[in-house]
C-alpha cells in the first residue's frame, strides 16, 4: 500500500487545500492529512477543530476517489511523522515562487534526514492559488465574504469565530 502524507496547519482547511488532496489521491492508496499542532503559529482553530473540519471535508474526495484518507495530528518533526505513518511520500502544495524557495529546503533538510521518504509537489490549480488561511481569516475577521475560498461549513465556523 502506498501511503502519502500531505502536512499542514490547515487553519482552516481552504479549497486550495481540498484541491491538493484530491489530486494527490491519484498517487497513493492511502492519505495522511498530517494537522501540525504548531503552537507559535498561534492557530484561530483548536487541534480538534481542524482535524474535525479535514476529516468531514475529505470524507466525499474518499468515498468519490476510492483513496482511503485519514487526519492525523503531529507535533514532531515531519520526516519523524511521516515515518509513523508509513508513509514513503509527502505531498507539498505551491502556489508560487516563494513556496518553492522554502519547500526546496525542507526537501534537501529531509532527504539528509531520511533519503527514503520522497516528497512530491503539486502546484496548485490556478483558481486558488492566491488562498492563503492567513489571508481567508483576515477577511472574515474583518467581516468580508469567504465563501470563494472555503467550503459553506467552514465559513460557518470562521464566521462563528469572529461574531
Amino acid at each position: 500500500m502506498r501511503i502519502g502524507l500531505y502536512p499542514g496547519t490547515f487553519d482552516p482547511v481552504t479549497l486550495g487545500h481540498l484541491d491538493i488532496i484530491r489530486r494527490a489521491t491519484v498517487l497513493v492508496d492511502k492519505l495522511v492529512i498530517g494537522v501540525a499542532i504548531n503552537r507559535d503559529k498561534g492557530p484561530l482553530f483548536s487541534l480538534e477543530d481542524r482535524v474535525a473540519m479535514i476529516e468531514a471535508e475529505c470524507a466525499d474526495i474518499a468515498a468519490e476517489t476510492g483513496c482511503q484518507i485519514e487526519a492525523h495530528a503531529f507535533d514532531n518533526l515531519l520526516i519523524d511523522c511521516a515515518q509513523d505513518v508509513g508513509a514513503s511520500i509527502i505531498v507539498r502544495g505551491l502556489r508560487a515562487v516563494a513556496d518553492f524557495e522554502y519547500e526546496y529546503q525542507m526537501v534537501g533538510m529531509n532527504r539528509v534526514l531520511n533519503n527514503s521518504i520522497e516528497t512530491v509537489f503539486l502546484m496548485a490549480d490556478a483558481e486558488y492559488q492566491a488562498i492563503a488561511s492567513k489571508l481567508v481569516k483576515e477577511i472574515a475577521r474583518l467581516g468580508g465574504d469567504v465563501s470563494r475560498f472555503v467550503t459553506p461549513t467552514v465559513q460557518r465556523n470562521l464566521v462563528a469565530k469572529f461574531d
